[in-house]
């Protein structure tokens, strides 16, 4: 137990992490439960948490678990999905911007590292911009697969292929850090 204890005490080098993920909370348990360890870890290693705003699904989960263990939420909306992904009560900080663009500029712009959860379009959408902003240089900042029951195995089967066929760089093929759990996960991050 003393072990687990070091550990949480232990500083992480991000002070805010970026998550993407569904606002469904997707139909395995499991995934909502990765949600709630995923907030749960980013506390235990005290960063702070920017995500899309949601209090729905999956979003709604992570953010609470962050905002619960005292943590500082950054949520980040457009205007258009407001009356969708907020339900009741908005968790922490929410900014408003105009579009998805200025959405994802945002998250950037006060993240050290991205995880994704699962999701959808959306979430894969987010993941795919930013591992192309680190493929193009535009930022060096960790980016992270939180790979519940190997929900994202076919997208890194896709990944391999592009690297074998010549269209992703094999020195690219590092961009991204998966791990089927979050304290692997932030163990893998904190090191890369």
């Amino acid at each position: 137990m003393e072990r687990v204890n070091n550990e949480k005490k232990k500083e992480s080098k991000f002070k805010r992490i970026c998550v993407f993920c569904g606002s469904s909370p997707g139909k395995k348990i499991s995934y909502k439960d990765a949600a709630i360890d995923l907030g749960t870890e980013l506390v235990e290693r005290h960063i702070d948490l920017v995500y899309g705003g949601g209090s729905i699904g999956l979003m709604g989960l992570v953010s609470q678990a962050v905002y619960n263990g005292g943590r500082h939420v950054i949520g980040i909306i457009p205007k258009i999905l407001m009356p969708r992904e907020i339900t009741g009560e908005t968790i922490g900080e929410v900014k408003t911007v105009a579009d998805m663009h200025q959405r994802k500029a945002e998250m950037a712009k006060h993240s050290d590292a991205f995880i994704a959860l699962p999701g959808g379009y959306g979430t894969l959408e987010e993941l795919l911009e930013v591992i192309a902003w680190a493929q193009l240089g535009i930022h060096d900042k960790p980016v992270g697969l939180l790979n519940v029951d190997g929900y994202y195995n076919f997208l890194l089967s896709f990944i391999d292929k592009a690297v074998e066929e010549g269209f992703i760089c094999p020195t690219a093929h590092h961009i991204i850090v998966s791990a089927p759990t979050a304290r692997e996960l932030m163990k893998k991050l904190e090191v890369n």
